[in-house]
């Protein structure tokens, strides 16, 4: 699926809206721990390696940080920035599938919500192909799926805690 393939006819309830972006900020999160794992190696500096995984992470989803510090940060290391733009169809290859995933579901909630302003709530999607992250070839994942695949990355870099079972007493007051 490309940008060219999202339709904003086809109307999403606001919960399950609500509930995709909430598994797209759990790939984000989980996307930029795994390039801070990759990038800590070359720059002692953890702010700055915070930063530029954040700037980088926005890149991708297409959101843009107007704080000024941000705005000068992304200035000053343009070139760091899209070094690790460009790297990540390589360097961290295992995130494609996901980082695919949630662009794609952004782009729908996007479009379902109206988000952006000038309608054109894919272009994180046409940037992710250009840098070759984007799994053209992927099929789109139900809205269930998807939360599934989410739900799991989430558990497994320990940022949601899996639902522990109840027993049938809990649920009975006497």
């Amino acid at each position: 699926m490309t940008a060219q393939d999202i339709n904003p006819e086809n109307k999403v309830p606001e919960r399950l809206i609500a509930s995709l972006r909430e598994g797209i900020a759990i790939v984000q999160m989980v996307f930029f721990k795994e390039l801070k794992k990759s990038v800590q190696a070359e720059y002692p500096d953890h702010t700055f390696v915070s930063m530029l995984c954040g700037a980088v992470t926005n890149e991708i989803f297409g959101t843009v940080n107007t704080g000024e510090p941000f705005i000068e940060f992304g200035r000053k290391n343009r070139a760091a920035i899209e070094q690790y733009l460009f790297a990540i169809k390589d360097e961290l290859a295992h995130m494609r599938k996901p980082l695919t995933d949630a662009l794609r579901m952004q782009a729908i909630c996007d479009q379902q919500q109206q988000a952006n302003g000038d309608g054109d709530s894919t272009k994180a999607l046409q940037v992710a192909e250009k840098l070759g992250i984007l799994i053209t070839e992927r099929e789109m994942p139900l809205p269930s799926a998807f939360m599934t695949i989410a739900r799991n990355l989430g558990e497994i870099h320990g940022l949601i805690i899996p639902p522990t079972p109840t027993s049938p007493e809990d649920g009975m007051a006497n």
